[in-house]
């Protein structure tokens, strides 16, 4: 399998990046990770299908991780879509994604998609397969609006993909990501402590713990980009394509 890192910024572009996507294609698998203002054009940037996607997980509700849903499923009935497409995310994604649809283009959630559409919420702790792909979602903290909150462990095709979501520490972590092959952690601030986010210093003290077989910081600030040539760890960017 390929992971490709679509966007791997902050809600804020630091250092000009994209909001969070992350595609994950293979033989049998083909899904996205979140998908933030930025996605459908970066999608077409990097010459990724569309067409292809058949599931798309959200991890919470703010505009650099959800947001991109309006354009890509209008993107998607205009090009007449038939590929069936599920998009799970947290409790309220259903009310959630018809808010959104209507605040950015009137009218538009009462269009009936040429292609069979399933909006899908899912609980804590409670694994869930569509198709090759298993996901068992974590709550983690991130503040009292555009929640609830999770982060991802996802198996599919015989590998592990953790991905922390927007959080400030909590143990559940662990749980998300241990042993994983790949944890894309926020690393949104190198030791300056922010509440509801996630600094690398703090995310360095627990990595015994969850001991992921490689982590991906993605997700970072100004400060964390400023110093990534001296961060022993992979920092993801915009376009960066790695195997799984």
């Amino acid at each position: 399998m390929q992971l490709r890192f679509v966007g791997c910024g902050d809600a804020f572009g630091s250092g000009g990046r994209l909001n969070t996507c992350f595609h994950v294609s293979g033989e049998s698998a083909n899904f996205l990770i979140d998908c933030g203002a930025t996605t459908l054009p970066a999608l077409k940037r990097y010459g990724i299908s569309r067409d292809a996607l058949d599931l798309i997980l959200i991890t919470h509700f703010h505009g650099d991780h959800f947001g991109g849903l309006p354009f890509l499923l209008l993107d998607a009935q205009f090009a007449k879509r038939k590929r069936p497409l599920v998009i799970a995310g947290p409790p309220g994604i259903d009310i959630r994604l018809t808010r959104l649809m209507e605040a950015l283009f009137e009218h538009s959630s009462a269009t009936k998609p040429t292609f069979d559409l399933q909006v899908v919420a899912l609980e804590p702790a409670v694994p869930q397969t569509f198709g090759a792909v298993t996901v068992t979602p974590f709550p983690v903290v991130h503040g009292d609006s555009g929640g609830p909150f999770f982060a991802y462990r996802i198996e599919a095709e015989g590998r592990t993909l953790a991905y922390s979501g927007d959080t400030q520490w909590t143990d559940t972590l662990v749980s998300a990501a241990h042993d994983a092959d790949v944890f894309i952690a926020e690393a949104y601030t190198y030791e300056r402590t922010v509440k509801n986010h996630l600094s690398l210093k703090t995310l360095e003290t627990h990595l015994p713990e969850i001991n992921p077989k490689r982590l991906i910081l993605t997700h970072m600030g100004d400060d964390v980009l400023h110093k990534l040539d001296s961060v022993p760890h992979m920092g993801a960017s915009d376009g960066l394509i790695v195997e799984l």
